[in-house]
C-alpha cells in the first residue's frame, strides 16, 4: 500500500477522534449542567402523628433531587426531641414548621398556640366513633338546657355557644360510672380561647354539648339567636304572653258632635212644695171654686 495514503488515512482517524471526543465533552457539559440540583434531606422513617415526639428511630437521611423545600432540615439532630405539631408521613421530608418549637416536648401540649388553650368536650358515640370529627376539622358547639329564671313551660333552649372551632385530636378516654366501673368515653379536644374555655366547661356541666361539622372555607360567624321547645310545635301553650297594648294620646274623630252626657246636678237645699188652699163660693144657686197659696207654707 502507499505510504503517502497510509499517512492521510491515520491523519484522518486521529481527527475523527478528536472531533467525537470535542463533541462529546460539549453536549456531556450541556446535559449534566441542566440536570436538576440533588440533596441529602431528613425525612420520616415511618408516619408520625400530630403530638409525637421524634426519635432516633423516626428519621433518616434521603436524597431530593430538585430544588429543596423551604424549611427542609438536612441534618437529624434538627428533629431530634421536637413534637410534630401535623402528620408527616413516610418518605416525606421534615420541616420546621411541622415541628414544635425546641424543647416543648410532645404531646399535646406542643401543638397549643400561644394564647391558645386545649378544652376536653365528650361527644356520644355517633360523633365519636362514626369518624365525623376528626383532627383539623371546623366545629360548631351547641349548648342545649333551661336558662336561669325560663319559664319551664317553654321547655329547653339550644344556643349556638361558639363557632368555627378547630378540632386538635379526637379519641377515647377511660372514666369511671357511676358506680366506680372504668368506661370507655369519647373526647374531642378544641382548640379555644381562655374566655371560650370558660363559657364551654360551664356549659358542658350545666347542661349538653353538641358538635357540628362546618366546612372548612366557611368561616362566617352567624350568631343564630336560639331555639325553644316551644317554637318547635308553634308557640302553642308555653309561649310567651302578646306584648301589651300601650294607650297613646286620643286622637279627635271628625264627626257630628253628640252632646255629652251630664251628671244629675245635686241641689243644695230641699225643695218645697207650696201647700194649695181651695174655697168654695155659693151665690144663690151658683157654686165656684178658688184656689189660692199662702207663703211661708211648707209641706
Amino acid at each position: 500500500m502507499n505510504r503517502r495514503l497510509i499517512l492521510i488515512l491515520v491523519a484522518a482517524l486521529i481527527g475523527g477522534m478528536s472531533a467525537s471526543y470535542l463533541v462529546y465533552r460539549l453536549v456531556g457539559g450541556r446535559f449534566g449542567s441542566a440536570g436538576p440540583p440533588m440533596a441529602d434531606v431528613v425525612v420520616a422513617a415511618r408516619d408520625l402523628e400530630i403530638g409525637t415526639l421524634i426519635g432516633p428511630a423516626d428519621v433518616s437521611m434521603g436524597h431530593w433531587v430538585g430544588t429543596l423545600p423551604k424549611g427542609a432540615l438536612v441534618k437529624t439532630d434538627g428533629a431530634l426531641n421536637r413534637g410534630a405539631i401535623a402528620t408527616i408521613y413516610q418518605g416525606e421530608p421534615i420541616l420546621q414548621d411541622r415541628l414544635a418549637a425546641a424543647g416543648s416536648g410532645g404531646g399535646l401540649a406542643a401543638i397549643i398556640p400561644a394564647g391558645m388553650r386545649a378544652s376536653a368536650v365528650r361527644v356520644n358515640e355517633v360523633v365519636g366513633l362514626a369518624g365525623f370529627v376528626l383532627p383539623g376539622m371546623r366545629v360548631d358547639v351547641l349548648a342545649s338546657g333551661i336558662p336561669p329564671g325560663g319559664n319551664a313551660s317553654e321547655g329547653t333552649r339550644v344556643l349556638t355557644l361558639l363557632e368555627n372551632i378547630q378540632v386538635l385530636s379526637a379519641g377515647g378516654n377511660l372514666q369511671k360510672d357511676s358506680e366506680g366501673k372504668p368506661q370507655l368515653v369519647q373526647v374531642v379536644n378544641l382548640l379555644v380561647t381562655p374566655e371560650q374555655a370558660e363559657k364551654l366547661s360551664l356549659a358542658s356541666n350545666q347542661g349538653q354539648i353538641q358538635l357540628v361539622l362546618r366546612n372548612p372555607l366557611d368561616t362566617q360567624i352567624t350568631r343564630p339567636p336560639g331555639t325553644r321547645m316551644s317554637e318547635l310545635f308553634g308557640n302553642s301553650a308555653g309561649g310567651a304572653p302578646p306584648p301589651q297594648q300601650t294607650l297613646g294620646p286620643t286622637r279627635r274623630v271628625e264627626g257630628p258632635e253628640r252632646p255629652a252626657s251630664r251628671p244629675p246636678q245635686v241641689a243644695a237645699h230641699p225643695i218645697l212644695t207650696p201647700r194649695i188652699h181651695s174655697v168654695e163660693v155659693f151665690n144663690g144657686t151658683a157654686r165656684t171654686e178658688a184656689k189660692f197659696t199662702l207663703e211661708g207654707d211648707a209641706p
